[in-house]
């Protein structure tokens, strides 16, 4: 087994990089596997790069991202369930089965968590069948509680799998990223929980360093950089029978100021040196 043969670098750990320049560095590098995002993909074209990945012998991982399903007015919930539809079908077009979710935080003037979190219930009963015809899983990622109010109600890996557990494994699962639940002295006997239900459609790691950022959103730290022992948490998902791959999603403007094609060859060599048993 290569060190990087379960290595996948999220799109935007170097977003400076155009998709053919990723595509090459990948290659040029042995990287396997790429997760992407919509938006560049959008810009280039669903087909076109579903057509350049293929070409270069890369898996794509997942597709981020779906979800803000925690709208109260009817029309801003249609608008996001057709949107997600999409998302599905982009997913699909470009070979990967797992399309991540980002539920959406409290609507304008609302309190109610509660709430918010049944709408997402809502949502995942009508497009995980509709991602099940198209061989796309939904991977319901909770993110940090700092983030509830504006981007994602779902906090905790426990949340995630109540709401994941309503429905077929195949249907949806869930995220477990590293920078989100390092924090969470449950989260271990959650993966465990997660891994045995085949709910967990994707790991991902970023290192979690302060201070944070204005905004909070860009301070996803370089693995080894910050206070997540790596290592640690691949030997959850590892001991828990998880086997697929592992990318890195980081959002650091310091990463993007950099040349990506340096900032790829250090974050694969990051990887190794803290995934390494």
């Amino acid at each position: 087994m290569t060190s990087l043969e379960r290595f996948s670098i999220n799109q935007m750990t170097v977003k400076q990089l155009s998709l053919p320049e990723l595509a090459d560095a990948c290659l040029e590098l042995g990287v396997p596997g790429v997760g992407l995002w919509r938006e560049p993909v959008q810009a280039y074209g669903v087909e076109a790069t579903a057509k350049l990945v293929r070409e270069a012998g890369l898996t794509v991982t997942t597709l981020c991202r779906g979800g803000f399903f925690t709208a109260i007015d009817p029309d801003e919930r249609a608008a996001a369930l057709a949107d997600n539809r999409r998302a599905v079908e982009e997913a699909a077009t470009l070979g990967t089965d797992t399309l991540v979710l980002v539920s959406g935080g409290l609507p304008a003037g609302s309190r109610d968590l509660h709430g918010a979190r049944e709408r997402i219930a809502d949502a995942l009963a009508e497009l995980g069948p509709y991602a099940e015809r198209h061989g796309v899983r939904l991977a319901i990622e909770p993110l940090h509680p700092m983030y509830a109010a504006d981007r994602c109600v779902v906090s905790t890996l426990t949340q995630a799998l109540d709401l994941a557990e309503r429905f077929p494994a195949h249907q949806v699962g869930v995220t477990v990223d590293t920078y989100h639940i390092w924090w969470d002295d449950r989260a271990p006997e959650q993966i465990a929980r997660a891994v045995a239900g085949g709910r967990i459609h994707t790991f991902q790691l970023a290192d979690w360093t302060t201070p944070l950022p204005e905004g909070v959103l860009n301070g996803r730290g370089q693995l080894g950089d910050g206070a997540i022992d790596m290592r640690e948490w691949k030997g959850y998902v590892d001991a828990a029978g998880y086997t697929g791959p592992i990318e890195v999603e980081l959002f650091n403007d310091g990463l993007w100021a950099r040349d990506g094609r340096e900032v790829l060859a250090e974050t694969a060599e990051r990887f190794v040196a803290h995934t390494a048993a």
